[in-house]
C-alpha cells in the first residue's frame, strides 16, 4: 500500500523553463496583435506633407483656369502620398513593426476606400464645375479615411480625421474664393499641427 500511495502522490515532472517561456512569448505576441495599435503614423512625414500643401494652396489660388487649379492639387496629392508612404515605411522599420500583420494590416486596409471614393468623384465634380463641392469632398473623405484607419491607431489620429471633416464643411458655406484657404488649412495646417503632436508624443 505504501508503494501505491507513493506512486499516486509523486509530483509531476516540471515543464522545462524554455518551453514555458516560449509559450508565454507566443501568448503575449498574439495578445498584442489583437489589441495593439498601429503606431507607425509618421509625424515628421505629416509635417512635410503640410508644408507642401501650403505651397500648393498658394500656387493653386493663383491659377486662372480650373484645369490649372486641378493640376496643382493633383500633383500635390501624388507628392503627399509618396511622402506619407515613405515616412510610414521608414518609421515602421525603425520601430520593428510589420506592415502586413495585426493592427498595421487593419490600418492599411481601412484607410484607402474613402480616398478611392474621393478620386472617383473628382472627375464628375470637376467636369460639372463644382470646384467648391470638390474641395469639400476631398477634405471630408480624407477625414473619413483618417478616422477609419485611426480606429486601429493612437487616439490622436481619429481626432485629426474629425478635424478634417469639420473643416470640410467650409468650402460649402464659405466664399468661393476661399476653397484654397480651406484646403491649405486642412492638408497644410492640420497635417503640420497633428504631425508635430504625433512626432512629439509617438516617436517621430
Amino acid at each position: 500500500m505504501g508503494t501505491v500511495k507513493s506512486l499516486q502522490t509523486r509530483p509531476r515532472e516540471p515543464v522545462p523553463i524554455h518551453e514555458h517561456a516560449l509559450g508565454q512569448i507566443d501568448y503575449i505576441r498574439s495578445t498584442m496583435e489583437r489589441a495593439g495599435s498601429f503606431t507607425a503614423v509618421p509625424g515628421a512625414g505629416g509635417i512635410l506633407m503640410g508644408l507642401t500643401a501650403m505651397g500648393a494652396a498658394w500656387l493653386a489660388h493663383g491659377r486662372q483656369s480650373a484645369e490649372g487649379w486641378l493640376a496643382v492639387w493633383a500633383a500635390e496629392m501624388a507628392l503627399a502620398f509618396a511622402i506619407g508612404a515613405a515616412a510610414m515605411v521608414s518609421k515602421a522599420r525603425r520601430e520593428g513593426l510589420p506592415l502586413s500583420a495585426g493592427a498595421s494590416r487593419k490600418f492599411m486596409a481601412s484607410f484607402p476606400p474613402a480616398l478611392l471614393a474621393g478620386a472617383v468623384l473628382t472627375w464628375p465634380l470637376f467636369h460639372a464645375g463644382q470646384l467648391d463641392v470638390l474641395a469639400s469632398v476631398w477634405l471630408l473623405l480624407y477625414g473619413v479615411a483618417v478616422i477609419a484607419g485611426g480606429v486601429f491607431s493612437v487616439r490622436i489620429v481619429p481626432a485629426m480625421g474629425a478635424a478634417f471633416m469639420m473643416l470640410g464643411l467650409g468650402p460649402l458655406i464659405g466664399p468661393q474664393a476661399g476653397r484654397d484657404l480651406y484646403l491649405g488649412a486642412g492638408f497644410g495646417g492640420l497635417h503640420m499641427v497633428f504631425g508635430w503632436l504625433i512626432y512629439r508624443r509617438h516617436g517621430g
